[in-house]
């Protein structure tokens, strides 16, 4: 008598192995997810050089400390509270901004 051979279906690979392959899988994708995605780079704001100067100010009863940034071209006006121990930012100037407005009103007047 003559056994036939049997056809029964190759082994399963384990439960572990198929969640491993899964894995991988997912771990590829997100791999070329953040491979292929744009470049995003925060905005570089140049390290200032600072100015200050001590004065009084209109409408103000302690004096203010008038700071300038002179490589971003912008000047901030801070004073102390006393009672209640904090420093206040009282205004700010963006020297640039101001300059070219400026010199757009010199050039229409001529």
């Amino acid at each position: 008598m003559r056994s036939e051979p049997s056809t029964s279906a190759p082994p399963r690979p384990p439960s572990n192995l198929r969640a491993l392959i899964a894995l991988n899988a997912l771990l590829l994708g997100l791999l070329a997810t953040v491979t292929f995605a744009p470049k995003v780079s925060a905005q570089m704001r140049a390290r200032g050089a600072y100015t200050m100067v001590a004065g009084g100010a209109n409408n103000s009863q302690s004096d203010v400390v008038y700071i300038v940034d002179t490589v971003n071209q912008e000047m901030t006006i801070m004073t102390y509270d006393s009672a209640t121990r904090t420093v206040k930012g009282l205004a700010y100037r963006n020297l640039a901004a101001d300059a070219a407005s400026q010199l757009s009103r010199v050039r229409a007047g001529n």
